[in-house]
């Protein structure tokens, strides 16, 4: 049974790493030498297949020498759980917890007439026998005679022959039977056999009698059931069908009287110390580092990130594991081997375990087990990188993209239109020749750059529109001058090397770390192994670099992404990783295959990991690098966009379109009688409304300020001496095209307008502060030759 038990045990990834075989007739010093040494062993997971006779001796003395306290599991088999209730009272109590496997013989009442039936019987042949109870061997023996018996009736056989043909002198008493001749027969009857026994369902299966379910018991204080075991359901509280209970099986009282699940192994304090190996190799020092001694040839300390890292993890674990460093190393402080040959002598049983920068890699696994990872993983490309900025004339042109280039200029034109729409009417600055208000119109809107503009703006609308855009331009353009500043003064790193086939193709040199697992990944990647260089420590990486690929050296350089931090670390702004960047599970411990050690382990990684001891040893190690800024941050930002401003445009674009639909539609509003002028065409109207536009707005609070003007219509009332004001803008609506008069800038009609004998020279004797103006007549008078103008002394 043990050998098969142990296959099905390591079937399911469980070690069995030790038998221990106890004679029955061993004495009590031998049984206590031989718990001892298990007492020795890290494993407290017990399993006794032996009779009561000797089981219950066990249980007396690891009961004495503390191997029945928490933490120790015991499972018996049938051996001793059939006939538990033969045992003593006191081997009993020294069973505390202990967990019992056996058939389970369903209670029927079948089965109780029969006991009744048997000890009826057996009391009345052996009346000095008083307390006596069938225990299941004697409930098999009789399934098994019925089975007998069925099958040489089912078989017709009548007489038993046997063939002693081939029967020595020398023969057993069991031999000496010789060959049933009915034996073919009988066995096909037995193995046919199917009926409701007294241990229940009676069958055969492959000529194996098959057991429908096994008991599991616990001993607390007597056999207690905790559960069942069916090759259908598995571990299961009960047996029945409609079973909804989640849980396997019933609370179970563990030796110690603990209820909570044991781990099944300690480390024993009489135990050697675990051996840690410990990668020696040159380069990398900040990770690992042996310090030999160089008179004796021994090692003399093993630091760096990685031991502390271990160390910290062992003073999380909740018991105590000594631990001796083991350097694998050759007495000159040369490495004994690759990291795969350290691994290896984990599996061999050299070493108990391996602390370094290990990373976890799939093919090792096979061999040994790793710990979770306490590192960042991956494999990445590092390339040197160099300014790839040109300075040229044309360097002012960079900070924008030409979309937002079109998109500024063409808004500089819009706004410089709209302000001359809202101001031309009635702000002197914006009038003119035609050419001169578009000169002006532009220079005020192109001016709003430096913020340089001189022009009034009076229109509130106008001022609206400029504020909006003043605003805008701020911000655009100390965008540009930001964006400008970095081109001409930051340094715009760019890596040399961006694709891992452009290598491929031109034949450059790569490099990679000395027996490192990364040789693999450049193989299938396609590199021709002539082409790839072997270094030992960042500062052969860096020679590598500084000789190039021509000479010897390198173009770029894979490695795991800590080393590669490292070695940027302690070159500043000289390199950067790139893609690609393979994934890998990084750093871990090892530990042999099925390893108690490596769950609790991987527990305290995790524990150190999220807490603040992690950053403490990282500070201690690699801070003196971390002052290095990040490549990134060096290179300058990209040109500005549009995306990056549209919704400021958005903004000024709304601000002013809304501005200019007013001013329009208060125009219009003013100036509707003009429209609706039926004695004109529609051409003519609309020539009259675009004059009427272009000229000034006499209404205007700016020309009222400088001076008085009467405008009389002749035939009309004449206005009031005291007033300020020409007359409503609407009157206008009282003529026709052909007796509409339209004065110059300086109050001289313009010719094809006025009169032609008009005196040219009336603009001379004009006083400065005269502003030309429109006499209006009624429909049915002629326009007068001249303008009839009172100017009021102030």
């Amino acid at each position: 049974m043990i050998p098969s038990l142990t296959d099905a045990l390591q079937a399911i990834d469980t070690r069995v790493p030790y038998r221990s075989v106890i004679s029955p007739l061993a004495t009590d010093d031998q049984i206590e030498k031989e718990l001892y040494k298990l007492f020795t062993m890290q494993t407290r997971v017990f399993i006794l297949h032996m009779l009561p006779s000797l089981g219950s001796r066990i249980f007396e003395k690891a009961n004495e020498i503390g191997l029945m306290n928490k933490g120790c599991v015991w499972i018996m088999t049938d051996g001793m759980t059939n006939l538990l209730r033969t045992l003593e009272p006191s081997v009993i109590d020294s069973m505390q917890g202990v967990i019992g496997v056996g058939p389970y013989v369903p209670e029927t009442k079948a089965l109780e007439n029969f006991r009744v039936r048997w000890k009826r019987k057996f009391l009345l042949e052996n009346p000095s026998i008083v307390d006596v109870e069938l225990n299941i061997f004697g409930l098999l023996a009789y399934d098994a005679t019925r089975a007998l018996a069925e099958a040489v009736e089912k078989a017709g056989i009548t007489s038993f022959g046997f063939d002693k043909t081939n029967v020595s002198s020398n023969a057993t008493d069991l031999e000496a039977f010789g060959i049933s001749q009915n034996g073919p027969k009988l066995l096909q009857a037995l193995s046919s056999a199917r009926f409701k026994g007294l241990t229940g369902d009676y069958i055969f299966v492959d000529g194996q009698l098959q057991s429908s379910a096994f008991e599991i018991i616990n001993v607390n204080n007597g056999a207690r059931g905790v559960g069942f075991w069916t090759p259908e359901k598995g571990l299961t509280q009960k047996l029945s069908s409609n079973s909804t209970t989640k849980s396997k099986l019933k609370p179970i009282i563990w030796p110690g009287d603990s209820t909570s699940d044991p781990k099944g192994w300690e480390v024993p304090t009489n135990e050697k110390k675990l051996r840690i190996g410990v990668p020696v190799k040159k380069g990398f020092s900040d990770f690992v580092n042996v310090t030999i001694d160089p008179k004796t040839q021994e090692p003399t300390s093993v630091t760096g990130y990685c031991i502390d890292v271990f160390k910290a993890v062992i003073q999380e674990l909740p018991y105590a594991v000594a631990y001796d460093f083991v350097p694998y190393g050759q007495p000159d402080g040369s490495s004994s081997g690759s990291l795969n040959d350290l691994i290896y002598q984990v599996f061999l049983g050299e070493f108990d375990a391996v602390v370094g920068d290990i990373t976890i890699v799939f093919n090792r696994s096979n061999y040994v087990d790793f710990t979770l990872p306490y590192t960042e993983s991956g494999v990445s490309m590092i390339v040197p990188i160099k300014d790839s900025k040109k300075r040229n004339a044309w360097v002012f042109l960079q900070p924008l993209t030409w979309d937002l280039w079109v998109t500024s200029g063409c808004f500089f034109i819009f706004i410089g239109f709209v302000v001359w729409v809202l101001e031309h009417r009635v702000n002197e600055d914006f009038r003119g020749p035609a050419w001169h208000q578009v000169g002006t119109s532009f220079w005020f809107s192109f001016s709003t750059m430096v913020f340089s503009q001189r022009e009034r703006v009076i229109s509130n609308l106008a001022r609206f529109v400029v504020i909006v855009w003043c605003f805008v331009v701020l911000i655009l353009t100390q965008s540009y001058t930001a964006s400008l500043t970095s081109l001409l003064t930051v340094q715009q790193l760019q890596p040399t090397i961006t694709d891992v086939k452009m290598l491929i193709k031109r034949g450059d040199n790569v490099g990679y770390p000395k027996g490192s697992f990364v040789l693999g990944i450049l193989k299938q990647l396609g590199f021709d192994e002539r082409k790839l260089v072997v270094y030992n420590s960042p500062e052969d990486c860096h020679e590598l670099f500084q000789k190039g690929s021509a000479n010897g050296g390198i173009e770029a350089a894979f490695d795991e992404i800590p080393y590669m931090k490292l070695l940027i670390g302690q070159h500043c702004s000289k390199y950067t990783m790139i893609e690609p960047k393979f994934k890998t599970a990084g750093f871990g411990f090892v530990f042999p295959l099925h390893s108690p050690l490596v769950h609790d382990v991987s527990k305290a990684i995790l524990n150190v990991t999220e807490g603040d001891k992690m950053k403490e040893i990282e500070d201690a190690w690699f801070k003196k690098h971390s002052c290095c800024p990040d490549a990134s941050t060096v290179v300058s930002s990209r040109s500005l966009g549009l995306n990056s401003f549209w919704g400021l445009f958005l903004i000024a674009g709304i601000a002013t379109i809304l501005a200019l639909i007013i001013f329009l539609a208060v125009f219009v509003h003013q100036h509707r009688n003009v429209l609706k002028n039926s004695e004109s065409s529609l051409l003519s109207r609309i020539r009259i409304f675009l004059k009427i536009f272009v000229s000034r707005d006499l209404s205007a609070h700016t020309f009222k300020d400088k001076c008085g003007i009467h405008v009389h219509g002749m035939g009309a009332t004449e206005a009031s001496p005291d007033s300020r004001y020409p007359a409503s803008p609407s009157s206008y609506s009282q003529h026709a095209d052909s007796h509409f008069l339209f004065y110059g800038e300086q109050g001289t009609p313009r010719a094809e307008y006025g009169n032609s004998n008009h005196n040219p020279n009336s603009q001379a004797q004009a006083p400065p502060e005269i502003v030309s103006a429109v006499e209006l007549t009624s429909a049915g008078q002629e326009i007068a030759r001249s303008p009839h103008v009172v100017r009021e002394n102030k």
